[in-house]
């Protein structure tokens, strides 16, 4: 990419894990704490900034513009224009690409981008049918009318309420749950309970083990309405096992799945911000970067089959830059499902699905262990669906830093049939 775009600086917000209702924050408020964070180490003014485009695959409906209303809370002033984009679970990443669009043509030097979700403050929806009864009572004009209406009124037909998240979760075209396309994955592949099971065990540990070691940095505490102070990742399992893996029943296929909730990515809150600035932009406020996003990919596939949007769109940004799986230094490869991070491995390594769906001559090749989600990832960490790909961006750049690695690439599924990627260097 010509001229380059780079990352100056990015936090995030602890990943908090759904519990029993509506978590302690709205999505705008995990946004404006983490970018508040942010923006108090720069040597510029939130003004300064040219823009500010957040993903959000769920806003409350009272947060449906919520890269406007962050931007106006942290204090950017009213001519720094701020918008919402929407790539389901790849949110946060297409904030960043639009964000890098408009530095490169010269629109925009200095913008904050990234990605936000409070998943745990997903509706309650009513049925369709409640809302005509609904519309129809607005009709009524005496209590006599309104009486006999509400006579009709069938509580276990009616008021039995639509899961909001589940709707959201659902792909319209296909039919199927996300949970269900990974098994579907499961089942091409030949990944069995136990392959899924031992990779959920080893996220959680990888992230307790990063997290003793002080690798996410880049994460800032925030305070709830009740003063109490949320500074980790809440979802993160010291005592994960194996034998605590087995426990959980399959969620998405009851009799025949593997795919349970434990070996899936949890429902979680939480926010991801990034500062990109232009050449002119490090100059001009003497900043230092983390990297440079060198090039992006987004690629389209069978919605039924949407887990393997990774390989789609990895695949074509590294042979653009004549490189091959081996080249990178370090990958984080979002954990939507165990098996679904498994049945990308798989397919690079059969030779004849790549000849088919990729048109390769063979096998693609295979990632090392030790270059893949080194720190954990959402089984462990959380996805909170338009965070999530802000946060592998920006936590990859980390990864790279203090290893003294060079590139590295930073990967998505998305709900729908769609992948994403993005090729990074450290600086």
């Amino acid at each position: 990419m010509n001229p380059p775009v780079y990352v100056v600086d990015g936090a995030r917000s602890p990943f908090l894990k759904a519990q029993k209702g509506p978590g302690p924050f709205a999505a705008s408020d995990l946004a404006t704490q983490a970018g508040r964070a942010l923006l108090l180490r720069q040597p510029f003014a939130p003004d300064d900034l040219d823009e500010v485009i957040l993903g959000c695959a769920a806003p409350s409906p009272d947060e449906t513009n919520i890269g406007r209303m962050v931007a106006l809370r942290l204090g950017c002033g009213h001519k720094v224009p701020g918008w919402t984009v929407m790539r389901n679970c790849a949110s946060g990443m297409q904030a960043i690409d639009s964000a890098i669009a408009d530095i490169q043509r010269g629109k925009a030097e200095l913008v904050l981008a990234g990605g936000v979700d409070a998943l745990s403050r997903a509706p309650l929806l009513y049925s369709d049918a409640m809302v005509r009864w609904f519309a129809a009572l607005m009709t009524k004009a005496t209590v006599g009318q309104k009486f006999r209406h509400f006579l009709k009124l069938r509580p276990a037909a009616l008021l039995t309420p639509v899961i909001g998240l589940m709707k959201g979760l659902t792909d319209p075209v296909v039919g199927l749950l996300m949970g269900q396309t990974a098994e579907n994955l499961a089942w091409k592949f030949g990944i069995n309970r136990q392959q899924m099971d031992e990779f959920a065990v080893n996220s959680h540990l990888k992230a307790m083990a990063a997290r003793a070691a002080g690798y996410f940095a880049e994460v800032v505490p925030v305070v709830d309405g009740q003063g109490k102070v949320h500074a980790e990742d809440d979802g993160v399992r010291a005592d994960a096992s194996m034998e605590g893996m087995a426990k959980p029943k399959p969620f998405f296929d009851r009799k025949y799945g593997k795919i349970t909730a434990a070996n899936s990515s949890q429902i979680t809150d939480g926010a991801a911000l990034l500062l990109l600035a232009s050449e002119a932009a490090v100059q001009k406020w003497k900043l230092k970067p983390l990297g440079r996003i060198v090039d992006s990919q987004w690629a389209g596939l069978d919605p039924a089959q949407m887990g393997l949007g990774p390989v789609h769109a990895a695949t074509p940004l590294l042979q653009r830059h004549g490189l091959g799986l081996d080249d990178i230094d370090y990958w984080e490869l979002n954990e939507a499902f165990a098996a679904q991070v498994l049945g990308c491995l798989a397919a690079w390594r059969d030779a004849a699905w790549c000849r088919e769906q990729l048109g390769l001559s063979g096998a693609f090749g295979s990632i090392a262990d030790d270059r893949l989600n080194v720190d954990g990832g959402a089984v462990s960490i959380g996805h909170p669906v338009g965070a999530s790909g802000a946060r592998i961006v920006l936590h990859l750049l980390h990864v790279l830093r203090r290893n003294q690695a060079r590139r590295g690439v930073a990967t998505i599924c998305i709900g729908g049939g769609l992948g994403g990627a993005m090729l990074v260097e450290a600086c």
